[in-house]
C-alpha cells in the first residue's frame, strides 16, 4: 500500500480498510461520515484525507447499488407472487390487487375502478378506506386522474391531489378524497393489449411524490390485474353464452337428461357386441344395470339365453308380449312385474326380450331396455358390427373427455378392445379451424385419427384428437399444418400431454384446452402451443408446474456451460439485469472489466440466441433466475 494511505501507529488500521469493512458490514450511511469526523480531527495530510473522502463516496455508491439491487429483486419477487395470487383468487382479482399494491408501495389506500361502455368508470374495490363513499362511485368520463391516466394509456399522479389543477376535477370524486383525507394519488391504467379496462389507484394521506420504480411495479401490478380480468372475463362471456344455448335448447336438453343414464349401459353393451361377447354375457351385464332378471323368448315359447328363471307365462301372455311388443317401439308391461321389448327386425323368428323387476320401470329405464333388446338383436344376428366401429370409438373419447368418475378397469378393457394400449403414452389435441367446413374438418379428423393410431371427437367448433405419442408440441404442429393444408386456413392449436393414466384424460384435455385459450388471447391464431411452449404463462396454466422444465427452456444452455467450464455466467446475467442492462454498471458489481462483462454477454447471446434480450424474452430469462436461485436455496 501506498505510503500516502497509512498514518498513526503501524498497528492502528488505515482509514481506506476502515470504509472497506464498514462496506463489508452493510454499515449506515451515518458510520461514513462519522469515520470523516474524526479522521478530519487526526493528522492525516490533506491528500490523505481527500482519498479518504474519494473512498467513502465510492463506498456509498457501491452501498446504494446495492440497495437499489435488493429493491429490484424484491419488487420482481413480489410481481411473480402477485401474479400467483391473482391467478388463485378467482373471482376476488380486484381485492387481491388492491391489498397486494397497498402494502408493497405503502399505500395508505388502494382502490381499484373499472371502465363501462360509455368510456365512465366506477369504484369497484378498495382497500385502507376509512368511509364507505368510495365504493361503488362513478367517475364521468374525463373527469379525474384516472380518466386522464386512462385516455393517455400511461400513469398520471399527482403529489397533493385536491391543490393539483393539471386535469378536470368532479365534485364527487373531491369530496371522497376530502373525507378519506388523501394527498398524494398514483393512478395508471389496467391494459390488456388494446383494451383498458380500467385504473389502478395508490394513494396516501400525506403529500408524495412518486418515484419511477414505484410507478413501474404499481402499472406492472395494473397489467397483471387486467390480464386476469381480461380471463375471467372471456370465461364469464363463455358460460353466459353456454347458459343462452341451454335454454334454446332446453327440448334437446331435456332429452339428453332422460338418455344420459342409460348411456354407459349401452356404450358397455355397444362394446361387448361388437368385441364379439357371446348372447350369455351381454343379458348378464344389462341385467346387472336394470336390476332385474331377463329372458329371451320366441314365438314357440323356446328360452335361447336367460340370466334367471322367470314366472310361468301362459302361452296366450307370451303371444300377446310377442303382438304389443311389435306394435310399437316402446317397451310394454305384460303383467305387474314383467317388462317386453321386441328384439328388431330382420330375425328369422319373431322373439321377445322380457325384463321381470319388483319396481315400475321410469322412461330412463324403458329407454334402456329397448337399448338392451336391439343389443340382443345385433348378438343374434352378428350385423352392423364394422358400421358402428367408429361412432363407438368416438363415443369412447367422449367418455374419456367427460368429468364423470369411471372405472380404470373398465376403461382399460375397452381400450384394448378398440386396439388402443392403455398403458401407453398419449397426448391430447384441440384444433380449433380458422376457416373453411367444418364438414371438412371432420372427415380429415377420422381419417387422421385412423393414420395414426387414434380416436376423435369434436367439441364445439373444435377438433379433439387423443393419439399415441410424447411429444404434444410437435404432434400438434404436424396436426395443424395438415389440416391447414386441406381447409387453406389456417389452424390454432393447444397441447397436452404425455399421460399413461386413461382417468386423467379430462384434465389433460383442460390443459390442451388453455393452451388454445391463451393463445387466442394472446392473439396467435394459426400458432400451435403446449404448455411449455408458453414460458411463464405455461407454468401457470399447467397442473405440473414444471418448474424444472421452465429454467431449462429459458436458461438451459447458460446453465450447462457454467457446469461444462466452471464458469459464471448466470452471476454475469444476474448482475446485467440487476444494473439495468447497463454492462459498465454490471462491471462494477462484478469487480472486472467492462469489456469482460462485454465478452460474457457476447456468449451468452451465442447460447440464448440473438432475441435474448426482448422484452419477453428478458422476463422470462429473470424468472427463470429467480427460480433457479430460490430452488438452490430451499436444497441447501
Amino acid at each position: 500500500m501506498d505510503s500516502d494511505d497509512t498514518s498513526g501507529d503501524a498497528g492502528a488500521e488505515s482509514p481506506a480498510l476502515t470504509v472497506l469493512r464498514l462496506l463489508a458490514q452493510e454499515a449506515p450511511p451515518w458510520h461514513f461520515e462519522d469515520l470523516l469526523r474524526e479522521t478530519r480531527q487526526s493528522k492525516l495530510t490533506e491528500r490523505q484525507l481527500d482519498g479518504l473522502r474519494q473512498a467513502t463516496r465510492l463506498a456509498l455508491d457501491v452501498r446504494a447499488s446495492m440497495d437499489r439491487q435488493r429493491k429490484r429483486e424484491a419488487a420482481l419477487a413480489a410481481l411473480v407472487d402477485a401474479a400467483q395470487e391473482m391467478a388463485d383468487s378467482g373471482a376476488d382479482i380486484l381485492k387481491a390487487v388492491t391489498r397486494r399494491a397497498r402494502l408493497l408501495l405503502d399505500f395508505d389506500m388502494t382502490y381499484a375502478s373499472l371502465q363501462q361502455p360509455d368510456g365512465s368508470s366506477y369504484v369497484q374495490h378498495t382497500d385502507g378506506e376509512t368511509t364507505a363513499l368510495s365504493v361503488g362511485l362513478s367517475m364521468d368520463k374525463g373527469m379525474g386522474m384516472g380518466q386522464l391516466a386512462q385516455h393517455r394509456h400511461a400513469p398520471f399522479w399527482s403529489s397533493d391531489y385536491l391543490a393539483d389543477d393539471r386535469f378536470p376535477h368532479a365534485p364527487d370524486i373531491d369530496e371522497v378524497v376530502r373525507s378519506e383525507g388523501l394527498r398524494g394519488i398514483l393512478a395508471v391504467p389496467m391494459t390488456h393489449g388494446k383494451n383498458t379496462l380500467g385504473a389502478l389507484y395508490g394513494a396516501t394521506r400525506a403529500v408524495r411524490h412518486f418515484t419511477p420504480d414505484e410507478v413501474s411495479l404499481m402499472r406492472a401490478l395494473a397489467n397483471l390485474s387486467a390480464s386476469a380480468i381480461a380471463a375471467a372475463r372471456r370465461q364469464d362471456l363463455a358460460d353466459d353464452r353456454a347458459t343462452e344455448a341451454e335454454r334454446e335448447a332446453s327440448r334437446a336438453e331435456s332429452l339428453r337428461t332422460r338418455l344420459s343414464s342409460v348411456c354407459e349401459a349401452q356404450t358397455r353393451l355397444m362394446d361387448m357386441v361388437l368385441d364379439g361377447c357371446d348372447l350369455g354375457d351381454v343379458l348378464h351385464t344389462a341385467a346387472e344395470a336394470l336390476d332385474g332378471t331377463l329372458c329371451v323368448r320366441d314365438a314357440q315359447g323356446r328360452v335361447p339365453a336367460a340370466t334367471g328363471r322367470l314366472p310361468d307365462l301362459s302361452e296366450a301372455t307370451t303371444v300377446r308380449a310377442l303382438v304389443e311388443a311389435h306394435a310399437g317401439d316402446e317397451p310394454v308391461a305384460v303383467t305387474g312385474s314383467v317388462w317386453a321389448t321386441r328384439l328388431g327386425a330382420g330375425m328369422a323368428e319373431p322373439a321377445v326380450l322380457l325384463l321381470e323387476t319388483p319396481r315400475e320401470l321410469g322412461s330412463t329405464e324403458r329407454q334402456l331396455l329397448r337399448a338392451v333388446g336391439q343389443a340382443v338383436a345385433l348378438v343374434l344376428q352378428r350385423q352392423s358390427m364394422a358400421a358402428a366401429a367408429g361412432p363407438v370409438r368416438d363415443e369412447y373419447l367422449d367418455d374419456l373427455l367427460s368429468a364423470a368418475s369411471q372405472s380404470s378397469r373398465r376403461l382399460s378393457e375397452r381400450a384394448r378392445r378398440l386396439r388402443i394400449d392403455p398403458a401407453g403414452e398419449h397426448v391430447v389435441l384441440v384444433l380449433r379451424p380458422e376457416g373453411g367446413k367444418p364438414g371438412e374438418a371432420s372427415i380429415w379428423a377420422a381419417s387422421y385419427a385412423h393414420r395414426h393410431g387414434g380416436i376423435r371427437t369434436v367439441r364445439g367448433e373444435c377438433l379433439v384428437l387423443f393419439l399415441p405419442g410424447a411429444n404434444a408440441s410437435a404432434a400438434a404442429r404436424s396436426a395443424a399444418a395438415e389440416l391447414s393444408a386441406v381447409l387453406g386456413h389456417p389452424v390454432t392449436g393447444g397441447a397436452a400431454g404425455p399421460t399413461r393414466d386413461l382417468c386423467s384424460v379430462n384434465e389433460v384435455f383442460e390443459e390442451a384446452r388453455r393452451c388454445l385459450d391463451t393463445l387466442t388471447a394472446l392473439g396467435c391464431a394459426g400458432r400451435t402451443a403446449a404448455a411449455k411452449d408458453l414460458g411463464f404463462l405455461g407454468l401457470l396454466l399447467s397442473d405440473k408446474n414444471d418448474v424444472d422444465g421452465f429454467v431449462s427452456s429459458a436458461v438451459g444452455p447458460v446453465l450447462d456451460y457454467d457446469a461444462r467450464r466452471s464458469t459464471d455466467l448466470v452471476g454475469t446475467l444476474e448482475a446485467y439485469f440487476t444494473s439495468g442492462g447497463s454492462p459498465t454498471r454490471a462491471a462494477q458489481l462484478l469487480h472486472v472489466h467492462t469489456n469482460t462483462v462485454m465478452r460474457r454477454l457476447d456468449r451468452i447471446g451465442e447460447l440464448l440466441g440473438p432475441s435474448w434480450q426482448d422484452p419477453a424474452n428478458a422476463l422470462e430469462i429473470q424468472l427463470a433466475l429467480r427460480l433457479q436461485r430460490v430452488k438452490g436455496s430451499v436444497h441447501r
